[in-house]
């Protein structure tokens, strides 16, 4: 089936309408920033950079690390983003953008966010680093699509027990990280645990500044939740997206977290930038290992 040019839009270069990018320009290896400043923060490790662009707040480029080649992809802020970018990119592998049919072959996507994020639980401090095994997603985002079969259904109905959710909102949804990456990433130095997606950044994560929140006990139960094992470690502005559209698609991602806040006693890195390089250098060498 043709997909109409309403439904994909190109650009008269023939590249996808946000990201700017053509199926040649990517890896099949990309990583996720939402800073545009953070993509050549990465970058700058690579043996050689091919390509770059830059459309919005989407910036773009690829080259090689130790011989691997890698895509980093600035997406910005939010799950309404990540919903542009992964099905872009999938577009870009998965559909001919010239005769606008989807190829019989599947082509599988490796993505790895790194970004910034606030713990939750007093023992995961400012300057850790956290891989989530599941996205916590209460954005609402993913119910736009037929998803129900990827999802963890018995932890989103223990979770909207646990704190009283209120019917109002997006039901939270679940769904688990790309095990294949979780093992390539995984080491001593990182925590594991369940990564939330908030869709804002004030009153979506309990911070009041003039306005009252809904529930101003929320935080409060999240970090109490455990489900099996399973605790909400952090939560930030993407994940939940990241892994629902990944799977749905049929590619594999996993999320790194570098822990800037510990909003369980109120405390703020004072080193953040220096160990942000240390997760990119980290992540990078894990991946190519």
């Amino acid at each position: 089936m043709k997909i109409e040019e309403s439904e994909l839009i190109l650009n008269p270069d023939g590249s996808v309408y946000h990201l700017n990018l053509k199926p040649e320009n990517i890896a099949d290896t990309i990583i996720f920033v939402g800073d545009q400043d953070r993509v050549e923060k990465i970058t700058k490790y690579f043996d050689t950079i091919e390509f770059s662009t830059q459309k919005r707040e989407f910036k773009s480029q690829t080259g090689r690390y130790k011989g691997k080649r890698f895509t980093v992809i600035s997406t910005g802020i939010g799950p309404d983003n990540i919903d542009i970018v992964v099905n872009e990119l999938d577009a870009l592998v998965n559909i001919d953008l010239k005769t606008r049919e989807i190829k019989e072959e599947h082509t599988q996507l490796n993505i790895v966010r790194i970004g910034t994020s606030g713990s939750l639980q007093k023992d995961i401090p400012g300057d850790s680093f956290v891989l989530a095994t599941y996205g916590l997603g209460f954005d609402g985002m993913l119910h736009a699509y037929d998803c129900e079969h990827i999802l963890e259904k018995d932890i989103e109905d223990a979770f909207i027990e646990h704190t009283n959710w209120s019917n109002r909102k997006s039901r939270p949804y679940v769904v688990k990280n790309s095990k294949e990456l979780e093992n390539r990433l995984y080491s001593d130095k990182v925590f594991m645990g369940m990564t939330a997606t908030a869709g804002g950044f004030y009153g979506p994560q309990g911070r009041v500044l003039r306005i009252p929140v809904q529930d101003p006990n929320l935080n409060n139960k999240i970090d109490s939740f455990n489900h099996d094992g399973v605790r909400v470690t952090n939560l930030e502005m993407e994940t939940s997206a990241i892994y629902g559209l990944s799977k749905l698609l049929g590619h594999n991602a996993c999320s790194m977290n570098l822990i800037i806040a510990n909003r369980a006693d109120g405390t703020f890195s004072k080193n953040s930038y220096k160990v942000m390089e240390d997760l990119i250098q980290y992540t990078l060498n894990r991946l190519v290992s």
